[in-house]
């Protein structure tokens, strides 16, 4: 009952009266000045010309790494004219080098590259997993930053010093103590076998390897690096041991970008030149025996292109370089090739 009367009440009673909001100005106060971003959007006009010359500028970017790579293929293929005329696609599998008789094949160099860059991946790219993994996963705080620092500082050292190093400290120790156990252990299979030069093909891929370590090993960090905590915090809980969870976890899930640094690696090994041509021997020599001379595409180029004193001797040489920039091409193919085999198209899995 006195609910229904209190309602009857208002009901009943006088209407209330609504007063509007005075105006800002009726308050004494002025309105807020634009910002400086609404001054700048208002006074720019139309930005439809602004945003079509920004999407034709991006487009010359990426447009711009086709015009330099067929560039660089339009010019090794015009000055290699003569010596492709002449001998053809059988330049690239012949064996003879007589810059005298004319008589120009560049398979002993391609060998010697590919041998090298991938004796160096055999042995670079082991090493500097571990090191990215105790560096990530391992590595004392108090330790972490001097290491990483080393290992980045390797990096920077010039080749050619990298050269003279290899020459008074590398080949000695490979001549004295190594090369005589493998030749024991194993010179029956042919790979290590007299004579015992300390240069050659092995040199050439340790000093390889010393140069692509930093890289394969700072690029695999900082993709284990973005990996995240979680994943880790995931397997763990599942009752995983730490070497499970540092395979499982975080290798699994940085595969993609840990190739990606060995493809980059290789790219610098394969174009090596001052510190290969100082320990590989600079012989055109093709065997399997990887204790002796070698000869690589860039060290040919670098020995031998102040030297070509006609024009098919410098054709050669510039198909040489043809030939290197093939194989780069070929070989960072199959890397993807093989990336793609690993995931099948699909984006690494970061949860």
């Amino acid at each position: 009952m006195l609910n229904s009367k209190v309602q009857e009440a208002r009901v009943s009673g006088p209407p209330l009266e609504l007063t509007p909001t005075p105006e800002p100005s009726s308050l004494g106060t002025e309105s807020p000045a634009p910002s400086e971003i609404r001054k700048f959007l208002t006074s720019r006009g139309s930005s439809a010309i602004s945003d079509r010359a920004f999407r034709w500028i991006m487009l010359l970017c990426a447009l711009s790494i086709f015009a330099i790579v067929a560039l660089i293929a339009v010019e090794l293929v015009k000055s290699s004219q003569l010596t492709i005329s002449k001998f053809g696609l059988s330049f690239f599998f012949k064996s003879a080098w007589d810059p005298v008789n004319a008589n120009f094949g560049a398979l002993p160099f391609i060998f010697g590259t590919l041998t090298s860059s991938f004796l160096a991946l055999l042995l670079a790219v082991p090493l500097a997993i571990g090191v990215a993994i105790f560096l990530t996963e391992m590595c004392p705080k108090i330790l972490r930053g001097p290491l990483s620092f080393l290992t980045e500082l390797l990096a920077a050292i010039p080749s050619v010093v990298y050269g003279f190093w290899a020459i008074f400290v590398l080949v000695p120790i490979l001549r004295e103590r190594v090369n005589p156990l493998l030749i024991k252990a194993l010179g029956w299979t042919g790979f290590f076998s007299g004579p015992n030069f300390g240069i050659g093909l092995l040199a050439a891929g340790v000093i390889l390897a010393i140069m692509i370590l930093p890289i394969i090993s700072s690029l695999t960090r900082e993709v284990m690096t973005a990996v995240p905590h979680t994943q880790r915090e995931a397997v763990l809980a599942l009752g995983a041991t730490r070497w499970e969870m540092i395979r499982m976890g975080v290798l699994r899930n940085a595969r993609i970008g840990i190739v990606g640094s060995v493809i980059l690696g290789l790219g610098r090994a394969l174009g090596e030149t001052m510190a290969v041509t100082m320990v590989i021997g600079n012989s055109p020599v093709i065997g399997k025996n990887l204790l002796g001379l070698g000869y690589s595409m860039a060290s040919v180029i670098a020995n031998e292109f102040s030297e070509a004193s006609d024009d098919m001797y410098r054709s050669a040489l510039i198909e040489i370089g043809l030939a290197l920039f093939l194989v780069t091409i070929v070989v960072n193919g199959l890397a993807r090739l093989l990336v793609w085999a690993v995931t099948r198209g699909a984006p690494p899995r970061v949860t």
